[in-house]
């Protein structure tokens, strides 16, 4: 695994990185394995999964990845890139979502 910002977040980032990656294989599951997965299944029955696995999220990784953050912010201010990341952030502002496939072709 790569490294962090900061040498001291390093350790932080490893373990968040296990766990989402355990996390995001579990819910990649059932689009490598269609049998179980939620192709048949209705939009509620959808979003109760999203909601569903962004609870496990939470559970099993949250405060991993509150903890990388905390120190990635902090990483980001001693290098002195609150302001570049600040202009960056005004400049290409994140709002919309990008369209997915499904989406664009309605």
């Amino acid at each position: 695994m790569a490294h962090s910002l900061s040498s001291e977040c390093t350790p932080l980032k490893q373990t968040y990185d296990t766990c989402f990656n355990a996390w995001f294989e579990g819910y990649l599951q059932p689009a490598v394995n269609p049998a179980s997965g939620p192709s048949g299944l209705s939009k509620e029955e959808r979003a109760k999964r999203n909601r569903q696995k962004a609870e496990e999220y939470e559970a099993k990784c949250g405060e991993a990845w509150r903890g990388y953050k905390a120190c990635l912010e902090k990483a980001v201010q001693a290098n002195g890139l609150t302001t570049l990341l600040k202009d960056a952030r005004r400049d290409n502002p994140l709002t919309n979502p990008l369209p997915t496939p499904s989406n664009s072709l309605s």
